[in-house]
């Protein structure tokens, strides 16, 4: 599934079930030592916002959310610039966070306008990243080149932050062009800068984003190729478990029904129909409440097929047909493609042979312009001066 492509996951609205009560974050504690450090207001205040980022990353929204009304109510009293454009960018991230809000990329955008004029490069830099990351996630890969090159040329090389997010988008975009060498040296150097700078919420994000774009290539492969399994599952699966531990560990992530899902999706793969059927019905509802709904045809075709596999014939045709009802033209291609593959094997096997073969050739369509537009983003970033560093 290529929509949750963002490397920080859309926050569900509650807190994660079974999370600690301490976040285990080194740069959170870092940030809570700059806070009592400050002497003066604005700093303080600057890195307060940092802070409720942070807590919001690890799903305490609403711990978040006070802060930053607190914050609100002080930059009225005291305006500021420099706390104007980090209160812009912290709400267009909570956005994010949220449900994937369109506002997002507003709210930034303002934030790195104020940044700018107020002569903040490192806040520019990291609003040039993150803008990236919005671009990438709506395939507008121009504009997600042109924030690269601005984050990569503004970012000093030990602003791990800034770093970190820009090597993540640089990978991911790389990864989902097919070039997946220069993906994993892009996402080496991520990890590195989220290591250094001691954010564990980056860390387990990156960890998520790398299997999800792993699954995304094996579902592909076993679609395209009408295979019940792919080789090298075992390790797919194992890549799902170590983030739910890791986040689990450091207290909690930013939405955690997103790794259930990206496990039912290998078990799918797998033909473990019954294992990934509990896991869809337990959080695919949630997920789609939570600003995913326009990625849910493709993991709804994914639950009619298990229905049909599992002898529940009935109920699968009424899941097929609910995915595509919920089939949105503006999701990914490869979605899209996805969802009409499944459809195929789904109509198949319950005998509805015209229906399955319309669905069939939708999916070579939609899989034919996916080839496209991966080389088009090939070419692209192979033309890029921006290297991993």
């Amino acid at each position: 599934m290529s929509g949750s492509k963002g490397s920080s996951r859309p926050a569900a609205k509650r807190a994660p079930r079974s999370a600690p009560e301490t976040i285990k974050n080194r740069l959170l504690s870092r940030v809570e030592a700059e806070i009592a450090a400050a002497t003066h207001q604005t700093q303080s205040a600057c890195a307060r916002a940092r802070r409720a980022l942070l807590l919001a990353r690890h799903g305490r929204l609403e711990q978040a959310r006070s802060e930053l009304t607190g914050l609100h109510q002080l930059a009225f009293q005291h305006p500021h610039p420099e706390l104007g454009a980090w209160l812009h960018f912290a709400e267009g991230l909570m956005s994010y966070y949220t449900d994937f809000s369109s506002s997002a990329h507003e709210k930034i955008a303002r934030a790195q306008q104020i940044a700018r004029a107020a002569s903040l490069p490192a806040l520019e830099a990291l609003c040039a990243a993150w803008l990236a990351q919005l671009a990438y996630v709506r395939h507008a890969s121009e504009e997600m080149l042109r924030q690269a090159e601005l984050c990569d040329r503004l970012a000093a090389l030990d602003d791990h932050g800034a770093r970190y997010r820009l090597c993540t988008v640089m990978g991911l975009a790389h990864q989902y062009a097919d070039l997946n060498e220069p993906a994993q040296a892009w996402f080496s150097q991520a990890r590195r800068h989220a290591l250094i700078d001691g954010d564990d919420a980056s860390v387990s994000a990156l960890m998520y984003n790398m299997a999800e774009m792993r699954t995304a290539q094996a579902r592909r492969a076993s679609l395209v190729a009408a295979l019940a399994a792919v080789s090298g599952g075992q390790g797919l699966l194992l890549g799902a478990d170590s983030i739910k531990h890791y986040d689990a560990a450091m207290g909690g992530s930013v939405m955690p029904d997103l790794t259930p899902l990206l496990r039912a999706q290998i078990l799918v793969v797998e033909g473990d129909f019954a294992q990934a059927l509990a896991l869809y019905e337990a959080h695919l509802p949630q997920a789609m409440a939570c600003g995913l709904a326009r990625l849910g045809s493709s993991l709804l075709a994914d639950l009619a097929w298990c229905r049909v596999n599992l002898g529940q014939a009935d109920h699968g045709l009424l899941q097929a047909r609910e995915s595509e009802f919920e089939l949105d033209a503006h999701c990914d291609v490869d979605d899209r493609a996805a969802t009409h593959s499944r459809l195929a094997q789904v109509y198949a096997a319950l005998g509805q042979t015209e229906a399955a073969a319309q669905q069939a050739a939708q999916a070579q369509a939609e899989w034919q312009e996916f080839a496209v537009q991966q080389a088009a983003w090939a070419g692209q970033l192979r033309a890029t001066a921006i290297q991993p560093r």
